[in-house]
């Protein structure tokens, strides 16, 4: 059974580890499960639940936000555009129309 208690010094067991020895959580995970007690796999999915990139996720969804504006203002920018391009091919023909005297 999950307690808040003997969790989060787990994880932080993990990620302190993975942070000085470097390489991939997993092997971190194997050397640390075995001292607190737990299966690795059970370690595995508290570190996938409770770890860093838990939190990380309300990031992604500004990204998406983010993303949406950023298409937004740049459908408003090619529209602009349009409209210049437009505008400067009339002043370019009345420009190159032969005055009358």
């Amino acid at each position: 059974m999950e307690h808040a208690q003997e969790v989060q010094p787990a994880v932080r067991l993990v990620l302190e580890r993975q942070a000085v020895e470097g390489g991939p959580r997993s092997r971190s995970i194997r050397a640390i499960a075995p001292q607190v007690g737990v299966n690795t796999e059970t370690l595995r999915l508290w570190c996938n639940r409770y770890g860093p990139e838990a939190e990380a996720t309300p990031v992604a969804e500004s990204l998406e936000e983010q993303n949406k504006r950023l298409k937004r203002e740049l459908a408003e920018a090619r529209r602009a555009n349009e409209i210049l391009k437009a505008a400067s091919a009339f002043f370019a023909r009345e420009l190159d129309r032969p005055t009358t005297r």
